[in-house]
Protein backbone atom coordinates (compact mmCIF):
# COMPACT_ATOMS: atom_id res chain seq x y z
CA UNK A 1 0.00 0.00 0.00
CA UNK A 2 2.49 2.14 0.68
CA UNK A 3 4.38 1.90 -2.52
CA UNK A 4 1.15 2.16 -3.93
CA UNK A 5 0.49 5.52 -2.32
CA UNK A 6 4.08 6.91 -3.19
CA UNK A 7 3.25 6.45 -7.31
CA UNK A 8 -0.49 7.48 -6.73
CA UNK A 9 1.22 10.59 -5.00
CA UNK A 10 4.06 11.05 -7.44
CA UNK A 11 1.56 11.06 -10.39
CA UNK A 12 -1.62 13.84 -8.42
CA UNK A 13 0.22 15.66 -5.52
CA UNK A 14 -1.26 15.34 -2.22
CA UNK A 15 -4.60 17.57 -2.83
CA UNK A 16 -5.39 15.72 -5.89
CA UNK A 17 -5.08 12.24 -4.15
CA UNK A 18 -7.69 10.38 -2.56
CA UNK A 19 -7.88 7.18 -0.51
CA UNK A 20 -10.00 5.49 -3.69
CA UNK A 21 -7.22 6.20 -5.81
CA UNK A 22 -4.60 4.97 -3.18
CA UNK A 23 -6.70 1.47 -2.92
CA UNK A 24 -7.37 1.07 -6.83
CA UNK A 25 -3.45 1.46 -7.09
CA UNK A 26 -2.90 -1.26 -4.89
CA UNK A 27 -6.06 -3.42 -5.67
CA UNK A 28 -6.84 -3.17 -1.96
CA UNK A 29 -9.97 -2.01 0.02
CA UNK A 30 -11.22 0.99 1.81
CA UNK A 31 -11.34 -1.30 4.74
CA UNK A 32 -8.13 -2.44 4.60
CA UNK A 33 -6.66 0.92 4.13
CA UNK A 34 -8.41 1.96 7.21
CA UNK A 35 -7.49 -1.19 9.26
CA UNK A 36 -3.60 0.29 9.00
CA UNK A 37 -4.00 4.10 8.37
CA UNK A 38 -6.70 6.42 10.29
CA UNK A 39 -6.74 8.63 7.41
CA UNK A 40 -4.79 9.73 3.86
CA UNK A 41 -2.88 12.05 6.20
CA UNK A 42 -1.41 9.77 8.37
CA UNK A 43 -0.51 7.29 5.19
CA UNK A 44 1.50 10.44 3.97
CA UNK A 45 3.21 10.95 7.29
CA UNK A 46 4.20 7.71 7.57
CA UNK A 47 5.54 8.54 4.04
CA UNK A 48 7.68 11.10 4.59
CA UNK A 49 9.19 9.62 7.96
CA UNK A 50 10.02 6.28 6.82
CA UNK A 51 11.77 8.43 3.63
CA UNK A 52 13.58 10.68 6.57
CA UNK A 53 14.81 7.84 8.41
CA UNK A 54 16.22 6.03 5.06
CA UNK A 55 18.15 9.36 4.16
CA UNK A 56 19.41 9.48 8.17
CA UNK A 57 20.54 5.80 7.95
CA UNK A 58 22.25 6.30 4.23
CA UNK A 59 24.03 9.33 5.76
CA UNK A 60 25.10 8.23 8.52
CA UNK A 61 26.11 4.58 7.32
CA UNK A 62 28.17 6.86 4.47
CA UNK A 63 30.07 8.99 7.02
CA UNK A 64 30.72 5.84 9.24
CA UNK A 65 32.35 4.02 6.14
CA UNK A 66 34.39 7.13 5.08
CA UNK A 67 37.94 8.05 4.14
CA UNK A 68 39.54 9.56 7.87
CA UNK A 69 39.39 13.42 7.75
CA UNK A 70 36.06 15.71 7.13
CA UNK A 71 36.55 16.41 3.64
CA UNK A 72 36.10 12.64 2.93
CA UNK A 73 33.13 12.53 5.42
CA UNK A 74 31.40 15.39 3.21
CA UNK A 75 31.81 13.98 0.50
CA UNK A 76 30.83 10.59 1.26
CA UNK A 77 27.84 11.86 2.98
CA UNK A 78 26.59 14.12 0.20
CA UNK A 79 26.76 11.81 -2.30
CA UNK A 80 24.89 8.62 -0.17
CA UNK A 81 22.45 11.32 0.56
CA UNK A 82 22.22 12.34 -3.57
CA UNK A 83 21.93 8.67 -4.51
CA UNK A 84 19.35 8.02 -2.39
CA UNK A 85 17.46 10.79 -3.40
CA UNK A 86 17.83 10.45 -6.90
CA UNK A 87 16.84 6.62 -6.65
CA UNK A 88 13.82 7.19 -5.20
CA UNK A 89 12.72 10.59 -7.13
CA UNK A 90 9.17 10.21 -6.23
CA UNK A 91 9.88 9.78 -2.13
CA UNK A 92 11.79 13.04 -2.19
CA UNK A 93 9.25 14.95 -4.51
CA UNK A 94 7.30 14.02 -1.15
CA UNK A 95 9.98 14.82 1.12
CA UNK A 96 10.56 18.08 -0.18
CA UNK A 97 7.99 19.64 -1.80
CA UNK A 98 4.53 18.23 -1.85
CA UNK A 99 4.71 18.09 2.32
CA UNK A 100 6.09 21.73 2.34
CA UNK A 101 3.00 23.44 3.70
CA UNK A 102 -0.13 20.68 3.61
CA UNK A 103 -1.15 21.63 6.81
CA UNK A 104 0.76 22.71 10.38
CA UNK A 105 0.42 19.38 11.50
CA UNK A 106 2.61 17.95 8.72
CA UNK A 107 4.50 21.59 8.77
CA UNK A 108 5.70 20.66 11.88
CA UNK A 109 6.67 17.26 11.31
CA UNK A 110 8.67 18.02 8.42
CA UNK A 111 10.22 20.83 10.52
CA UNK A 112 11.05 18.33 12.78
CA UNK A 113 12.57 16.11 10.02
CA UNK A 114 14.84 19.00 8.96
CA UNK A 115 15.80 20.25 11.97
CA UNK A 116 17.07 17.12 12.57
CA UNK A 117 19.43 16.84 9.57
CA UNK A 118 20.56 20.67 10.51
CA UNK A 119 21.33 19.00 14.01
CA UNK A 120 23.63 16.33 12.56
CA UNK A 121 25.57 18.56 9.97
CA UNK A 122 25.72 20.86 13.52
CA UNK A 123 27.46 18.37 14.88
CA UNK A 124 30.27 16.98 12.22
CA UNK A 125 30.59 21.02 11.92
CA UNK A 126 31.19 21.30 15.31
CA UNK A 127 33.81 18.19 15.13
CA UNK A 128 35.61 19.41 12.28
CA UNK A 129 35.75 22.96 14.03
CA UNK A 130 37.47 21.19 16.88
CA UNK A 131 40.09 19.74 14.45
CA UNK A 132 41.06 22.26 11.91
CA UNK A 133 40.27 26.11 12.12
CA UNK A 134 37.24 26.51 9.89
CA UNK A 135 35.20 29.70 8.63
CA UNK A 136 32.46 29.23 10.75
CA UNK A 137 31.62 31.46 13.18
CA UNK A 138 28.04 29.97 14.07
CA UNK A 139 27.23 26.31 13.73
CA UNK A 140 23.63 26.78 13.66
CA UNK A 141 22.99 29.11 10.57
CA UNK A 142 25.79 27.33 9.11
CA UNK A 143 24.28 24.02 9.21
CA UNK A 144 20.84 25.49 8.46
CA UNK A 145 22.43 27.39 5.09
CA UNK A 146 23.92 24.01 4.23
CA UNK A 147 20.95 21.97 4.41
CA UNK A 148 18.73 25.03 2.30
CA UNK A 149 21.32 25.24 -0.22
CA UNK A 150 21.38 20.83 -0.75
CA UNK A 151 17.80 21.12 -0.60
CA UNK A 152 17.35 23.61 -3.38
CA UNK A 153 19.67 21.96 -5.67
CA UNK A 154 17.66 18.56 -5.21
CA UNK A 155 14.04 20.39 -5.93
CA UNK A 156 16.04 22.00 -8.94
CA UNK A 157 17.46 18.65 -10.01
CA UNK A 158 13.81 17.15 -9.83
CA UNK A 159 12.42 20.15 -11.47
CA UNK A 160 14.06 19.55 -14.87
CA UNK A 161 14.46 16.80 -17.48
CA UNK A 162 17.00 14.47 -15.64
CA UNK A 163 19.85 14.53 -17.77
CA UNK A 164 22.08 12.92 -15.48
CA UNK A 165 21.90 11.12 -11.95
CA UNK A 166 21.65 13.90 -9.37
CA UNK A 167 24.42 11.59 -7.45
CA UNK A 168 26.82 13.14 -10.19
CA UNK A 169 26.15 16.23 -8.51
CA UNK A 170 28.51 15.38 -5.72
CA UNK A 171 31.82 16.59 -6.25
CA UNK A 172 31.04 20.10 -7.14
CA UNK A 173 28.57 20.25 -4.35
CA UNK A 174 30.95 18.54 -1.87
CA UNK A 175 33.75 21.91 -2.77
CA UNK A 176 31.14 24.21 -2.66
CA UNK A 177 29.83 23.13 0.70
CA UNK A 178 34.03 22.59 1.62
CA UNK A 179 34.80 26.74 0.40
CA UNK A 180 31.36 27.71 2.59
CA UNK A 181 33.31 26.10 5.63
CA UNK A 182 36.18 27.36 4.88
CA UNK A 183 37.86 24.03 4.21
CA UNK A 184 39.98 23.56 1.08
CA UNK A 185 39.04 20.11 -0.55
CA UNK A 186 41.90 18.17 -1.88
CA UNK A 187 43.05 18.52 -5.44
Amino acid sequence: MLEAAIQVFARKGYYGTTVDDIVAECGSSKGAFYFHFESKEALFLRLVEEFAGRLAGALEHAVRHAARGGPGRVEAAITAGLELMGRYPELTRLFLIEAVGINPQFEAKRRELMDRFAHVIRGYLEQAASRHPLAVGDTALASAAILGALNEVVVWWLSRPQERPLAELAPELTRFVLRAIGWQARA
